[in-house]
């Protein structure tokens, strides 16, 4: 099926350049990059995050100062 999309000129100059680094048409990158969106819409998310991030030595009495926490997101 074909249809039209418009773009900003910006956006249009970004994704022609990008599909162009990978050698594949605008066409081509355009429908993979919609392909993409809609897997990862209808999967949820692409990662889950396990809880607790940080562990502690007993549940639920994790103090940490602001600094203990800069050097764990370091």
């Amino acid at each position: 099926m074909r249809t039209t999309i418009d773009l900003p000129n910006d956006l249009f100059r970004q994704a022609k350049s990008k599909a162009a680094l990978r050698g594949e048409s605008l066409k081509e990158f355009v429908r993979s990059a919609i392909e993409k969106e809609i897997q990862v819409g209808t999967s949820g998310s692409s990662f889950r995050v396990k809880l607790p991030l940080i562990k502690s030595k007993e549940p639920k009495s994790l103090s940490l100062t602001n600094a203990e926490i800069e050097n764990l997101l370091a």
